[in-house]
This record gives C-alpha cells, structure tokens and sequence, in this order.
C-alpha cells in the first residue's frame, strides 16, 4: 500500500505561471504537481494534489486528511495569515505538517510575517519556489521514516 501525502493549495495559486511573475516564477499549478508527483515516486510516495479558492473546502480536506493521507504538505496562501479555521483543522489532523510559500514571506509586507499556520505545522520553508514543495516532501518523508 502506497503512502500519501496530501498537497493543499490556497486562493489564486491555480494563477501561477501568470499571476506576478516576478514573485512567484512562470511555473504553474500543474507544472508544480508534476514535479512533485515524480519527486513522490522516486520516494516511494504518492501524493494527493489540491487547490481551492475557499476556506472552507480547505478546512474539509484537511479532516479528510485525517483517514485518508499520512501527511500534509501546504501553501496556504493568503490565508496563512488570515485563517484560524485552518490552523485549528491542522492542529486536529495529527499528522506531519510542513508549510511551503514560494516566497520569502517575511521579506514582504508586514501582514504576511504572521503565520498561522505556522503554529501548528512541524516546520516551514519558503523563499525557494517551487522546489520548496519538494523539499517539504522530503521533510514528509523523514518525518514518517522516523516513526
């Protein structure tokens, strides 16, 4: 049986590729995924790749997450510094958390530093890109290695 693990995508990511290119790169959503997706097989992993423009269809996916992935990797956009609704969905998964951002939030306007997310999830990388989703694969996969 193959391990998941599931991605989670905040509003306006399906934008990537057009949406300030010179914040978040020319890749897109599906660009991302893909590379993710081979990066998950090369480790043995599968992944569950999603994106939602609604706060609560996120929330929904991470219960869901709870019997159905055994992590959660996830760039919740804006809403990480919005959504309580969000942090207490993932502070009841009981899964690992890893928070990605393309951007180095905390070189931005001050309203992104603060995370929510942040204070629940195992750990944080942001400022890479798009690599930073596989890089939290990998910090996925250590995690569950150790237990």
């Amino acid at each position: 049986m193959t391990t998941t693990i599931m991605i989670l995508n905040g509003p306006n990511l399906n934008l990537l590729g057009t949406r300030e290119p010179d914040i978040y790169g020319a890749e897109t959503l599906a660009d991302i995924e893909a590379k993710v997706k081979a990066r998950a097989e090369a480790l043995g992993l599968a992944i569950d790749f999603r994106q939602s423009n609604i706060e609560g269809e996120l929330v929904t996916w991470i219960q869901d997450a709870r019997t159905s992935a055994a992590g959660i990797i996830i760039n919740a956009a804006a809403y990480t510094h919005t959504s309580i609704a969000i942090m207490d969905a993932l502070k009841a998964c009981g899964l690992p958390i890893i928070e990605v951002h393309m951007s180095n939030i905390h070189q931005r306007e001050s309203f992104r530093h603060k995370s929510y997310v942040a204070r629940v999830a195992d750990g944080m990388i942001c400022g890479l890109g798009s690599i930073g989703y596989e890089l939290a694969l990998e910090a996925v996969a250590a995690r569950l290695s150790k237990d």
